[in-house]
């Protein structure tokens, strides 16, 4: 249970990329993609390794994705960045 709400949470603040703009490696599915992964990274390492199941699961689950979707668009943005800079030197 706690996997999925690390899952629609990072969704929720993936929501909020189409006010940024459209840097993202691979576009917005990139930023989809970062934000997933890194939410369930930092969630799956804050829980030493372990998915809280559905009686471990409250608002604090949720609340363990926020940093990791941050980190996981931020890499995907830098990557995408990286690469129209690179694009533009050649």
């Amino acid at each position: 249970m706690g996997l999925l709400v690390w899952i629609m949470t990072a969704i929720a603040l993936w929501h909020f990329t189409v006010f940024l703009p459209d840097r993202f490696w691979a576009g917005i599915v990139g930023a989809f993609l970062g934000a997933v992964v890194g939410a369930v990274v930092i969630g799956i390492v804050l829980h030493a390794g372990t998915i809280p199941g559905q009686d471990e699961t409250d608002l604090l689950t949720a609340l363990e994705a926020v940093p990791g979707a941050a980190a996981g668009m931020a890499v995907v943005w830098l990557a995408g960045v990286r690469g129209e800079r690179d694009l533009a030197h050649r």
